[in-house]
């Protein structure tokens, strides 16, 4: 498949029954960047067991926003994961780096976005990522065509605001598709 044609930067990818890694059985992946070289992603649905954002800032400000204290953190995926990742909404933009991404969305790994957050100055919206998921040259593709994903339209809503064990099924339905009817084997036409 020519790269040119499949960039799935801003899209969600979304692990269909069968998935045998159990890293992502159930995942729903919100791809950030996309292209020739590969593709990178953060899973948005699943939670990082023991790990509060309140105990991260909390070492980073003595105040700490309200608002931004229950966020829950999660794993981005099994890249790199003492490396920390913020999807959040366009509205802010990080002093030192924030990748914009179609569709509202924004990406920003750098401390000072933390140090925002704590203080009630960050973005309105946010997760917060221990890793990511990627994939090298021609590697998601292949997962692709041989029925590993759904892909998706990205949605504030669900990413943000939906509980996480709701958003499989929400992102399977918006896709016009009952999630009941999936099959864990899937053939080709």
């Amino acid at each position: 498949m020519p790269h040119d044609t499949l960039d799935l930067t801003g899209k969600l990818l979304i692990a269909m029954p069968g998935m045998s890694d159990p890293r992502f059985a159930g995942a729903v992946i919100f791809i950030a960047a996309h292209s020739a070289e590969g593709a990178m992603g953060l899973i948005v649905n699943k939670p990082a067991e023991g790990v509060a954002l309140t105990d991260v800032l909390e070492q980073l400000s003595d105040h700490v926003a309200p608002d931004h204290s229950a966020l829950g953190v999660h794993r981005g995926g099994p890249v790199e994961m003492e490396r920390g990742f913020v999807l959040h909404s366009d509205e802010y933009r990080s002093a030192l780096q924030t990748l914009e991404i179609e569709g509202g969305f924004a990406l920003t790994a750098t401390l000072d976005i933390l140090e925002d957050i704590a203080n009630g100055k960050g973005p309105e919206r946010a997760l917060l990522m221990l890793g990511y998921a990627g994939w090298g040259p021609d590697q998601l593709e292949n997962e692709l065509s041989m029925n590993g994903w759904l892909t998706g339209d990205a949605d504030m809503e669900l990413i943000f605001d939906l509980e996480d064990a709701a958003k499989w099924a929400a992102a399977v339905s918006s896709l016009g598709v009952d999630p009941l009817g999936l099959s864990a084997t899937a053939g080709r036409a």
